[in-house]
């Protein structure tokens, strides 16, 4: 039975597109899978929240500062280079971490080299999302970016998972050195994907400097009026996840169901994740694309309100996997139209400008959610969390006006009218 346009099964019909899918599942999970093992690694050395809050921090903020310059990359070099290059440096970078764990060496070594670790996965991301759009049918364009999104959320949940296993069965260098396994094997899956066409950057004429090219992508993004609102929308939706990873374990304790309810509540929308990457294909064959984003930010908005009132664990598990499935969907309907919308020569570059402020939308999110609770309480900021998602899809629905020389919106992603 032939799968429909648009769907998963559909993508994967490609075998390059299976093969650097496979790669980047290997590459996430080795992302993911040592977090557990390095900040058990550092506070085992230093017994020292702050250091431990010091290390996760210097995980994220690499992704956030460093994003424009892969996206920089990923249009100047051979992206397969490129994609290679970042995991073997990965590689390096764990093997050096086992290397520290085993000799005794200063822990300092071990935050600085996990910054290193996510400084050269900069590029692998713009990276992946240029070449998707040359290995799959254009019709099966969303079923791609849901496959993806379905791996990325997979490995959020099993990484950890893994890694935890790894750590009662031994020391954390052995969960280092078999993440640097993963990393060697995802570059090997990326060299058994034919060189080519596939993996050529764009040509772009006269060389420019770096920063001419990142602001020749923050321009490709804010000269189209429809990819400024959903970059916007992806990350409200990470400002609400940010602020949940912090508001749903104090809501958790205060209810009396612990850390055990709060890890209920966030496999619910790593669950929620994976079954909105299953209705992609239908939201982006409608002939409104605008409302089925408009729907998809409610899903996000009406659970993420509706936590702040419900006291039961099951219904607070509910209202998490309805979120995570609106707020998958607001992701591949996002990088879906930037591949289909934004011009091919600039688009990496203006994907490592829209990524790392999705990243940075969570950090923020993470960062105010105390004081905000703190100034209105928990449950005013459980709602507040809703409100936000909520006003945002309310500006959806307001006219805009066309500016000169601006790219045309797509067929279905014009204006919604307003009601009244």
């Amino acid at each position: 039975m032939t799968a429909p346009a648009g769907t998963m099964r559909a993508a994967l019909r490609s075998r390059p597109f299976r093969r650097l899918l496979t790669a980047l599942a290997v590459s996430q999970a080795g992302d993911w899978l040592y977090n557990v093992a390095l900040l058990a690694f550092v506070y085992e050395r230093t017994h020292s929240p702050a250091w431990v809050a010091a290390t996760t921090a210097v995980r994220v903020v690499p992704v956030v500062l460093l994003g424009p310059l892969g996206g920089v990359l990923a249009d100047r070099y051979d992206r397969r280079r490129v994609m290679v290059g970042s995991d073997t440096v990965r590689a390096l970078c764990m093997l050096g971490l086992a290397g520290v764990a085993l000799a005794g060496l200063p822990v300092v070594l071990a935050p600085v080299l996990a910054a290193l670790a996510t400084a050269a996965a900069a590029p692998y991301g713009p990276c992946t999302a240029a070449v998707v759009p040359r290995l799959v049918p254009d019709p099966d364009l969303p079923g791609a970016n849901a496959a993806r999104s379905a791996v990325g959320m997979a490995a959020i949940a099993a990484g950890p998972v893994v890694g935890a296993v790894l750590l009662l069965a031994g020391e954390p260098a052995v969960a280092f050195s078999l993440n640097a396994a993963t990393f060697v094997l995802s570059a090997l899956l990326v060299l058994s994907v034919p060189a080519g066409p596939a993996f050529a950057p764009p040509a772009t004429g006269e060389r420019q400097s770096v920063l001419a090219d990142v602001v020749t992508g923050a321009r490709a993004l804010r000269g189209h009026a429809t990819a400024v609102r959903l970059v916007g929308a992806d990350v409200v939706c990470s400002v609400v996840y940010g602020m949940q990873t912090v508001l749903l374990l104090l809501l958790s304790r205060s209810l009396g169901f612990g850390d055990a309810g709060y890890g209920w509540v966030l496999a619910g929308q790593g669950v929620g994740g994976i079954l909105g990457t299953l209705l992609t294909s239908r939201a982006a064959a409608s002939g409104s694309p605008r409302r089925v984003l408009l729907l998809a930010l409610l899903a996000v908005a009406a659970p993420a309100a509706l936590m702040a009132v419900t006291p039961s664990l099951a219904g607070l598990v509910v209202c998490a996997v309805v979120g995570g499935a609106g707020a998958v969907l607001v992701e591949v309907l996002t990088e879906t139209a930037l591949q289909r919308d934004l011009p091919e020569e600039v688009f990496a570059r203006a994907y490592g400008i829209a990524f790392p402020a999705a990243i940075a939308g969570i950090v923020g999110g993470s960062l105010v959610a105390a004081p905000l609770v703190a100034a209105v309480g928990l449950t005013g900021a459980l709602l507040a969390t809703g409100a936000l998602a909520a006003a945002y899809a309310g500006l959806l629905v307001l006219p805009r006006r066309s500016a000169p020389g601006r790219h045309r919106a797509p067929r279905g992603l014009e204006p919604v009218p307003a009601v009244g």
